[in-house]
């Protein structure tokens, strides 16, 4: 793609330079915003982070306000740009694709002139969040979110293309960005298949050992079936002893987590969403090797074998383990899908997240142990394969972090008019 033949500088930092014959205006110029009234039969629609904005009941039905009457909902029509004011920032600006019923921290905005077409400048102003720029307005005053509200928004100056240029690049990028989200979405299947054929492997050799050829019994025991002639199953309790050492505050915090098991509480990424204690005397303490388990998430599978010495919350079970299993080899079983349904039956509970784990009766259940050489050699042949697997999804996920990025930059580039599109499509 090429670039127009003449530029001059718009006068706006975000936006630098833009093809000379188009225009600079204000959004107070360009936009009317909306307050309709509505009606409780409306649905209700949300303005997204990815841009979408859809009635609720198309991406998820939990976790919102339902009293339209007490936080005063307005009206939304299809084709509306709809401004996130809390959330702009993250790129929660579209265009909707619905008639229904929006909260008030939304603007609902309609064009005041004939030349404007409100799904290109769904694409400049989310630009504008996903760039910095409506973060940069309220550095200094708000850490993680900025309040982007109508009486900023209208201040902004934003390009003004051609009618007829605003529509070719939207219909181009429709085309081309569709492009990338096959592309992007094969990819993820991809990695999502790997991380399942990982699994299968890892619960396959847990029970069934490494040598295809060996005699099998049946284990007498229902969710675990048939293992090996020469393994023995155990009662879980037979390999774990009650630990709870306290008193240990100047120990570093660590976490249990679904997908990752142990891990040091700096270590979350951000998913923290429950504060810390501050007196963490009655905190437990965590040394290699100990089997954790979260009391109220174990039956999702919320368990693991520390790698880390650390203390963890007074809510969850700490075990040390018998010098007959592998700490490692004890990581992949009492994570594995057949102990996970274990702590699912052993844990009581009405709530659909949170379920109390009952020791008692899970120490009693049975799991499949091999002799100690072999549980070794099941560790070594694990941790080979899934370095081959992880490094196979490494590059899937680089390649889709890039398709992700191209696809940003390429709709920057667009709506900013470092590039001409006119010729790229009819």
């Amino acid at each position: 793609m090429k670039r127009y033949e003449e530029y001059k500088d718009s006068g706006v930092q975000w936006l630098g330079e833009i093809p000379k014959h188009w225009k600079e205006r204000r959004a107070k110029y360009l936009f009317n915003r909306e307050n309709r009234p509505i009606s409780e039969d409306d649905d209700v629609i949300t303005c997204f982070r990815d841009g979408q904005v859809t009635l609720r009941k198309n991406r998820r039905t939990t976790g919102f306000t339902e009293s339209f009457k007490e936080i005063g909902y307005q009206g939304i029509k299809k084709g509306d740009l709809v401004i996130h004011q809390m959330d702009a920032f993250a790129g929660a600006v579209g265009i909707s694709d619905s008639d229904g019923k929006g909260t008030p921290v939304y603007i609902v905005c309609t064009p005041k002139q004939d030349n404007v077409y409100n799904p290109y400048f769904a694409l400049v102003v989310r630009h504008m969040g996903l760039n910095g720029y409506i973060q940069s307005l309220y550095r200094g005053i708000r850490e993680r979110s900025s309040d982007f509200r109508f009486e900023v928004f209208k201040q902004q100056v934003l390009p003004l293309p051609p009618l007829a240029e605003q529509e070719k690049i939207v219909r181009f990028l429709e085309e081309k960005t569709s492009s990338i989200d096959a592309l992007v979405a094969e990819k993820e299947k991809q990695v999502q298949l790997l991380n399942e054929l990982k699994e299968a492997e890892i619960a396959n050799v847990i029970t069934r050992g490494l040598n295809p050829e060996v005699k099998m019994k049946d284990s007498g025991i229902p969710w675990i079936g048939m293992i090996p002639e020469h393994w023995e199953t155990i009662p879980l309790g037979a390999i774990c002893r009650t630990s709870s050492i306290c008193n240990c505050c100047d120990e570093e915090l660590l976490s249990v987590y679904l997908d990752r098991g142990v891990i040091r509480f700096d270590d979350d990424e951000g998913k923290r969403t429950n504060p810390t204690s501050k007196d963490l005397s009655k905190y437990q303490l965590v040394v290699p090797g100990d089997f954790v388990l979260n009391n109220q998430q174990a039956w999702r599978g919320s368990v693991g074998v520390s790698k880390y010495r650390g203390i963890v919350s007074p809510a969850y079970f700490v075990f040390s383990l018998s010098s007959t299993i592998d700490s490692e080899y004890a990581n992949y079983l009492l994570r594995s899908p057949m102990c996970v349904y274990c702590y699912n039956v052993c844990s009581k509970g009405v709530g659909s997240i949170q379920r109390n784990l009952v020791w008692s009766q899970l120490k009693q259940k049975h799991i499949p142990l091999p002799p100690l050489p072999e549980q070794r050699a099941i560790v070594v042949y694990i941790e080979d394969k899934c370095r081959k697997v992880d490094t196979l999804i490494g590059d899937l996920e680089a390649e889709i972090e890039y398709l992700k990025e191209y696809k940003q930059k390429l709709i920057a580039d667009c709506v900013t008019g470092q590039v001409n599109v006119q010729g790229e499509i009819d």
